[in-house]
């Protein structure tokens, strides 16, 4: 069975207006998008990661494989909050808080990331192909394919402000409007209006395999932990994540055999922004869970970073595992970047 068809009774009939609380399949299919609109992305690379050692490229079980200085002369450029990467590493496509997808093509130096290129967006649009243009409605946080292609399948979308996570087909035009959302549990009731789902997965591997794992950005519960969810069957069931130096989280993505890349992200004016992975095991991942993980990496401004808040997970030419992980500049320009970065996992730990 498709994953698709796992949920099929977590669903409910599309709405003009889907409240987040009772959503269900649709039968109708969803309306061809506008055809997309090229856009020119300029890239700069970032050929060291921790800038005081300018030749370390290994960070324990990460080895930096090199990153992007994403700008454009498009206004609607920017506030990329999720990203998906093809499996063979080679298109993308990501999504604004503004309620917009861009898609491209990444170009490679052997293995370092040098370009985009075939660069396009288009709208995230609403039931029934209508436009959004409510900022509630526009704020796209998450995103996972569910099933297929970059070039044709599903991909789920999580949104907050109007918590949802929406059903959406992907095709030659890019996104179509959405056939369906997940029914999300009651506590998703309790997210703030700006915290709300940051992080959505589909498990690829593993004893889960289908299953939707989602995190909100700062649900904390009555230990201060961090609230998500996993849907077996359809049906949400409560996990946590440990709260370790109060960071938020702002995605999640699979690894093949099952286990789950958690991306956190830590804002103080006093310290500036800092970045932590986490990677917690296939076997570690089941309702009623306290989940804590092995930390990958966790890094700060004298770092290549910024406000990294989306992440992606494909394998390379030699079967090793990439990650990807791109900055939402939150539309300043001038004092935010939009950054593309990518690493290898290794197995074994190397040099800090």
């Amino acid at each position: 069975m498709a994953v698709a068809g796992l949920f099929a009774a977590a669903l409910l009939p599309v709405l003009d207006t889907p409240p987040a609380w009772s959503q269900q399949p649709s039968a109708i299919s969803a309306p061809q998008p506008p055809q997309p609109t090229p856009i020119e992305v300029h890239a700069r690379p970032i050929d060291r990661f921790f800038r005081a050692q300018p030749e370390q490229q290994r960070f324990g079980r990460l080895r930096f494989r090199g990153g992007l200085v994403l700008t454009s002369p498009a206004r609607e450029f920017g506030g990329y909050s999720a990203i998906a990467v093809a499996p063979d590493g080679r298109r993308l496509i990501a999504v604004s808080d503004e309620g917009t997808w861009l898609s491209g093509d990444i170009v490679y130096e052997d293995t370092r990331p040098s370009g985009i290129t075939g660069a396009a967006f288009g709208p995230l649009l609403g039931p029934r192909g209508r436009r959004l243009d409510r900022k509630r409605d526009l704020d796209a946080e998450s995103m996972a394919v569910l099933d297929g292609t970059l070039d044709q399948g599903t991909l789920l979308i999580g949104f907050e402000r109007n918590h949802r996570i929406g059903i959406f087909p992907i095709g030659p035009r890019g996104i179509a409007a959405p056939t369906g959302f997940l029914r999300l549990p009651q506590e998703a009731r309790r997210m703030r209006s700006n915290a709300g789902l940051e992080a959505v997965a589909v498990i690829r591997g593993g004893p889960n395999r289908g299953a939707i794992i989602a995190f909100a950005e700062r649900l904390l519960d009555g230990q201060e932990n961090h609230t998500g969810w996993i849907w077996l069957q359809g049906n949400p069931q409560r996990l946590s994540l440990r709260n370790v130096g109060d960071f938020d989280i702002t995605d999640a993505a699979s690894l093949p055999d099952g286990s789950l890349l958690v991306l956190e992200r830590y804002f103080r004016l006093s310290e500036g922004v800092k970045m932590r992975l986490r990677l917690i095991r296939a076997s570690d991942l089941r309702p009623g869970a306290l989940l804590d993980g092995e930390v990958l990496i966790e890094a700060d401004g004298r770092y290549e970073i910024d406000n990294m808040e989306g992440l992606a997970v494909h394998q390379g030419a030699r079967s090793e595992i990439v990650v990807t992980i791109v900055s939402d500049n939150n539309f300043n320009a001038f004092l935010q970047r939009t950054l593309l970065l990518q690493f290898e996992l290794t197995t074994a730990a190397g040099k800090e």
